[in-house]
């Protein structure tokens, strides 16, 4: 886990691009199967929407780390003094 996590630290645009474009192929995917018949271009705009809520919560989720773990490291600099 401590691999992945490093891996992520440092290759952060490349997570987030990566993850994008894994929500907008599993949406793709998902509507292709759909029961309604929609047009290809509404399918594209809808799966363009799910990745940029999923990429918004992700983005929301690492300034969260970031910020826990920058709060972190000054505690810890704070306690050594």
């Amino acid at each position: 886990m401590e691999a992945v996590q490093s891996w992520i630290s440092q290759h952060k645009l490349t997570s987030i691009g990566a993850l994008w474009a894994a929500a907008v192929g599993t949406s793709l995917a998902y509507n292709s199967t759909a029961r309604t018949p929609l047009k290809p271009s509404l399918r594209l705009i809808h799966a363009r929407m799910h990745a940029q809520a999923l990429t918004l919560a992700v983005l929301s989720g690492a300034a969260a780390y970031h910020y826990y773990e920058k709060r972190a490291e000054e505690n810890a600099t704070i306690a050594k003094n």
